[in-house]
């Protein structure tokens, strides 16, 4: 009963008209400054700002010229193998020497370069045609590396020139050493084949494997040199890996890619 007196008391009574009217308390003020604040730099941002994004694909450091599967060309017995792994040879050197039935054969480098793999052993029977080595492209020992990164195809026209890329590279340790910098050279447009891999990378197996998730796109990446590392090339750490980098090395290329205005999200 005492409550209900209390609210008939209240409604019986003149309103309070000569007391001020409160719009707000300070701190409601200062919250709406701050959400105006925001807004408005938040609108700032999506005219002028660019947002950064990046993309990962699987990369081998190579020399730039690649590498070429050598294939015997006449069927026979393997009697003799000229060369070693490893060893650098000028073009038109001999690899293997086969007998045929119409006398030896001796398989020769097409081109100047390292043999990477030798596929054929003394004794073997091999095939017109058969892979026999794979050789790398390399006339010079000092002849600077490069790393092809295989992209998916969709992301390719997004790669604008001289772009910088981060590799990390497998047989360095990234938490120790930090990863291998670098600049896009060039983009290949077009898609390329698991063929097409293997022919360049001298490996067959690389040409499956970059292609399990449909045809990629090769960029050449041009790797920043440093006089200050033993690698001879420059690393997010200050030193890089004590030792120097060899081609056909696997690695992982993050590639940024153009700056894309935040607006054109918002528009429809």
């Amino acid at each position: 009963m005492q409550f209900r007196q209390q609210a008939l008391a209240k409604l019986q009574s003149p309103e309070e008209l000569d007391l001020p009217v409160r719009f707000a308390r300070p701190q409601g003020w200062l919250v709406l400054s701050v959400t105006v604040v925001a807004l408005a730099a938040a609108s700032v941002w999506a005219v002028t700002g660019s947002v950064t994004s990046t993309v990962s694909a699987p990369a081998v450091l190579t020399h730039g010229e690649g590498s070429y599967i050598l294939q015997s060309p006449a069927a026979g017995q393997v009697t003799a193998v000229l060369a070693k792994e490893g060893e650098r040879l000028p073009a038109n050197s001999p690899v293997l020497k086969v007998r045929t039935a119409e006398g030896d054969t001796v398989v020769r480098t097409v081109a100047a370069g390292r043999i990477t793999a030798l596929a054929a052993t003394i004794g073997q029977i091999i095939s017109t045609g058969a892979n026999v080595a794979a050789v790398e492209k390399v006339a010079d020992a000092d002849d600077p590396l490069y790393a092809t990164v295989y992209v998916p195809a969709e992301n390719a026209a997004s790669i604008p020139a001289n772009a910088a890329v981060d590799l990390t590279v497998q047989t360095v340790p990234s938490q120790q050493y930090g990863v291998l910098r670098g600049h896009v050279k060039s983009v290949d447009r077009t898609a390329q084949s698991a063929q097409q891999i293997a022919a360049f990378l001298g490996d067959s197996q690389l040409g499956e494997q970059f292609t399990k998730k449909g045809r990629p796109v090769a960029v050449l990446v041009r790797l920043d040199t440093s006089e200050s590392t033993r690698s001879g090339y420059r690393w997010s750490s200050a030193d890089g890996p004590p030792y120097s980098l060899t081609s056909m090395t696997m690695a992982t290329g993050s590639i940024r890619l153009a700056d894309q205005r935040p607006v054109d999200w918002l528009l429809p």
